[in-house]
C-alpha cells in the first residue's frame, strides 16, 4: 500500500466505523404483498407506477407450485415454468422402462406424450382481501378470522376456490385469499441433471453461475389444458438490461426478520450451530451409502432417490452456514441492533425485548436436548428405541393394564430385530459425538448414559443388549423390576434419554405460548412505529419484490450482469471435464449462437427458499427470467435483507430458449413459448 492510501484509509477509518451500525428500512426486505404494494416507492425508484389491473394481472399469473415452490403460467395453453430443483423428485416418478431422466432429461414433443405426476398441483391466488379492520375490531381475533374463512367460502365469486387466512405483522394485518388448484399437472420438458444442477453443491449459492434449472410443466382441467389466455407472462429473451427495474413474484417460504437482537444471538450460538452439525454428519453418510448404490446397476431407482435427499442436505447446510456467517458478522448484526433500539425508542411498551432476552438465556441449557434428543429416523433407530424402552418401563412401573404394554412390547420387539445392523451403529456412534460437542457446561445427561465407558466401548456395551439375545429378552421385558434393577447398558441409559429429553420438552412447552405472545407483540410494536413501509416476514403466500438488474463486487473484482453459454463451457475444460461440471455428449460441439447466449443473470430483488420457480419480470409483465437461487451473499437474508451485495440469481429467458433450440429441439415448445 502506497503512503497516500495509507493516509487515506486512516482519514476514512472513522467514517466507515460511524456508518457501520446505520439501519435502513428495507433491513426488513421487500417481499411486498399484493394488499399493500409501495406504489410510492416504485415511482420514486423507477419512475414506473403500475395500476391495480397491472397488479391482477401480475398476481394471477404467478402460481404455487405444490407445498414447496413457485411456478408461473407462460403460455395461453396452461404451460407452467419452474425450476428443475423443484420438480427433479416428482419428474423421476413418472419414468418408464429403463428411462433416466437423471441421465437424459425428458421432452414431450406433443401433449399426448405429456406425462400427469399423481397428487401434483399448482395454486392460483385469485381473490385477495383485507378484513384487519373487522378482525382487530372483533373480541376474540382469531375466533373472527376462522368464522370469516368459512363466510367467504361461501361468497360469490368464491364457491370453488380453495379458501385460507394469512396473519401478516404478526396480528397487525389480516387477509382472506382464494386460490384456484389445479391438480392435474403434466410434464412438458426437463434438461437433465447435470445442467439442472450443473456444478453441484460445490457452486450452489454461488455466482457468476452457469445453470440450466428450468422446468415445463402443464396443467389440465377435464381432461383439457388449461385456458390461462387471460393471466400468463409473455416469454422475453431480450427484455433487460443492466438496471433494467425488474420484479419477482412468488412465494417466498419464511424469514425471520422481526426475531430479536437476543434470539438471533441464540440462533447463533446454540440453534443453528447445532442443527448445522446435524445436517453435515448425516449428508455425509448418505454420500458414503450413495456411492455404493450408484456403482450398482440394479440400484439405480434407489441411488436417485437418495441423491434427491443429499442435494437438499446439502443445500441446507450450505443456507445454514450462510445464515451463522450473517449472525457472525458485525456490520449486520450492528444493523439489527440499530434498527432494534430506534423502534424500542418510538414503541409504546419495550419491555417484550426484554423478556424475549430472559427466556432465551434460560432456554440455552436445554437447547442441546431439544435438539439431538429427539427421536427421528435420521438420528437411527437406537434412539428411537430408547425412547420406546423409556416409555415401555415408565408403563409397567405403574401398570398401565396387560393391553397397553403388550402392544407396546409387540413395538419394541420390531425395533429391536431392525437397529442391530452396522449402519445403526455408526448413526448412534454419530448422535454421540454430536451429544458430546453440543452438551452444556455442567450437565451430566452423557456422563450418566457412559457410566465410565468411552463412546466406542458405551457403542458397543447397548449392541450387545440382553436384549438382542433370544434367550434372554423375554426374561428382560416381563417384569417392572427386572428393567428398573438392570445394569444393561441398553436398559439402564434408556430411561437417562427419556427423562432428559422430556424435561427439555416440558420446559419448551411451558414457554411457548408465552414465546410466541412475546414475538407478536414486538412484530406489533414495529408494525406500530413503521406501518406497511415495513414488509410483513415471509409467510409462503404471494410477493412482488422490486429490484434491478446490478452486479456487484466480490473477490476483489466485479461479477459479471449477466453470464454466457462460453463460461460454461470453460468451466466444463477447465474443471477436465469432471463432476459435477462436465457436459452431456448432446452437448458437445456447441454452434457459436449456443455460446454467444445469455445464461444466467443477477438482480437486486429480495428473495427467500420457496422464491425458487419464481418468474422475473419486467415491467411490461414480460418473463425475462426464471429465479433459482441467491448468492453466497444472500444468505443472511433469513434476517435482514442487505441490498449491497445481495444478489437473486435467475435463469435468463434467452437462455432457456438457446438450450431449447440448440440442443434439445424443442420447436413446439419453443413455438408456444414465442407466440
Amino acid at each position: 500500500m502506497s503512503r497516500l492510501n495509507y493516509i487515506l484509509f486512516f482519514i476514512t477509518l472513522p467514517m466507515i466505523l460511524i456508518g457501520q451500525d446505520e439501519h435502513s428500512r428495507f433491513d426488513f426486505g421487500k417481499m411486498w404483498t399484493f394488499e399493500h404494494p409501495p406504489t410510492e416507492w416504485f415511482q420514486e425508484n423507477y419512475e414506473f407506477t403500475p395500476d391495480e389491473e397491472w397488479f391482477e394481472d401480475v398476481r394471477k399469473s404467478a402460481l404455487k407450485f405444490a407445498s414447496w415452490c413457485s411456478g408461473s403460467f407462460v403460455s395461453p395453453d396452461g404451460l407452467i415454468m419452474t425450476n428443475h430443483h423443484c420438480s427433479r423428485d416428482e419428474s423421476i416418478t413418472v419414468q418408464q422402462g429403463t428411462e433416466n431422466f437423471d441421465e437424459n432429461g425428458f421432452y414431450a414433443s406433443t401433449k399426448e406424450q405429456e406425462r400427469k405426476v399423481e397428487g401434483l398441483f399448482v395454486d392460483q391466488l385469485i381473490k385477495v382481501v383485507d378484513v384487519t379492520e373487522s378482525v382487530s375490531s372483533a373480541k376474540d381475533p382469531s375466533v373472527a378470522l376462522a368464522a370469516m374463512v368459512e363466510e367467504y367460502k361461501t361468497k360469490k365469486g368464491w364457491e370453488d376456490l380453495f379458501v385460507r387466512s394469512v396473519t401478516f405483522y404478526s396480528g397487525g394485518k389480516y387477509s382472506i385469499y382464494g386460490y384456484k388448484r389445479y391438480d392435474d399437472i403434466r410434464l412438458v420438458m426437463i434438461p437433465e441433471n447435470d445442467l439442472g444442477f450443473y456444478g453441484g453443491d460445490p457452486d450452489n449459492f454461488t455466482y457468476p453461475r452457469y445453470n440450466l434449472d428450468c422446468t415445463f410443466w402443464r396443467a389440465y382441467e377435464n381432461g383439457q389444458p388449461v385456458n390461462s389466455s387471460e393471466n400468463y407472462y409473455k416469454f422475453n429473451i431480450d427484455g433487460i438490461a443492466e438496471g433494467t427495474p425488474v420484479f419477482v413474484v412468488g412465494n417466498p417460504a419464511r424469514t425471520e426478520r422481526y426475531r430479536t437482537v437476543a434470539q438471533l444471538e441464540f440462533d447463533r450460538d446454540y440453534r443453528y450451530k447445532q442443527l448445522l452439525r446435524f445436517l453435515t454428519n448425516r449428508r455425509d453418510l448418505m454420500q458414503e451409502e450413495y456411492d455404493v448404490m450408484s456403482a450398482d446397476p440394479s440400484m439405480v431407482r434407489e441411488a436417485q432417490e437418495l441423491l434427491g435427499n443429499i442435494n437438499n442436505f446439502s443445500n441446507s447446510i450450505k443456507a445454514y452456514n450462510g445464515i451463522i456467517g450473517g449472525l457472525h458478522d458485525e456490520r449486520l448484526m450492528s444493523k439489527k441492533r440499530s434498527m432494534e433500539k430506534e423502534i424500542r425508542s418510538k414503541a409504546s411498551n419495550t419491555s417484550y425485548w426484554d423478556d424475549l432476552e430472559s427466556v432465551f438465556g434460560n432456554a440455552k441449557k436445554d437447547a442441546w436436548a431439544f435438539s439431538h434428543l429427539a427421536p427421528s429416523p435420521y438420528r437411527g433407530g437406537m434412539l428411537q428405541l430408547m425412547h420406546a424402552l423409556s416409555q415401555y418401563k415408565d408403563a409397567m412401573s405403574v401398570d398401565a393394564g396387560e393391553d397397553v404394554t403388550s402392544e407396546m412390547k409387540t413395538g419394541l420387539l420390531d425395533m429391536l430385530g431392525s437397529v442391530d445392523n452396522p449402519r445403526e451403529r455408526k448413526l448412534f456412534t454419530v448422535l454421540l459425538e454430536e451429544i458430546k460437542a453440543d452438551i452444556y457446561p455442567g450437565d451430566n445427561t452423557l456422563n450418566n448414559m457412559l457410566d465410565g465407558k468411552t463412546i466406542p466401548q458405551y457403542v458397543d456395551a447397548v449392541f450387545n443388549s440382553e436384549l438382542f439375545d433370544d434367550s434372554k429378552r423375554e426374561k428382560c421385558l416381563s417384569k417392572s423390576k427386572n428393567l428398573m434393577k438392570s445394569d444393561d447398558a441398553l436398559i439402564k441409559s434408556s430411561s437417562v434419554v427419556g427423562s432428559r429429553f422430556s424435561e427439555a420438552v416440558e420446559k419448551y412447552e411451558s414457554n411457548k405460548d408465552n414465546i410466541k405472545m412475546l414475538e407478536q407483540n414486538v412484530a406489533n410494536q414495529a408494525f406500530g412505529v413503521f406501518g406497511t413501509d415495513l414488509p410483513p416476514d415471509a409467510t409462503f403466500t404471494l410477493r412482488i419484490s422490486d429490484g434491478r438488474v446490478q452486479g456487484y463486487e466480490y473477490n476483489g473484482t466485479e461479477a459479471p450482469v449477466m453470464t454466457t453459454y462460453f463460461g460454461l463451457y470453460d468451466r466444463h475444460y477447465s474443471h477436465a471435464e469432471t463432476f459435477p461440471w462436465d457436459l452431456p455428449e448432446k452437448w458437445q460441439n456447441p454452434p457459436m449462437e449456443l455460446l454467444r447466449a445469455p445464461l444466467n443473470f443477477v438482480s437486486t430483488n429480495d428473495i427467500i427458499g420457496g422464491n425458487s420457480g419464481s418468474a422475473i419480470i419486467n415491467a411490461n409483465k414480460e418473463a425475462v427470467g426464471l429465479i433459482f437461487d441467491g448468492n453466497i451473499e444472500s444468505l443472511p437474508g433469513n434476517f435482514i435483507f442487505d441490498e449491497k451485495e445481495n444478489r437473486s440469481v435467475a435463469v435468463h429467458a434467452g437462455g432457456i430458449y438457446a438450450a431449447l433450440k440448440y440442443v434439445y429441439k424443442a420447436d413446439a415448445l419453443i413455438a408456444e413459448l414465442m407466440q
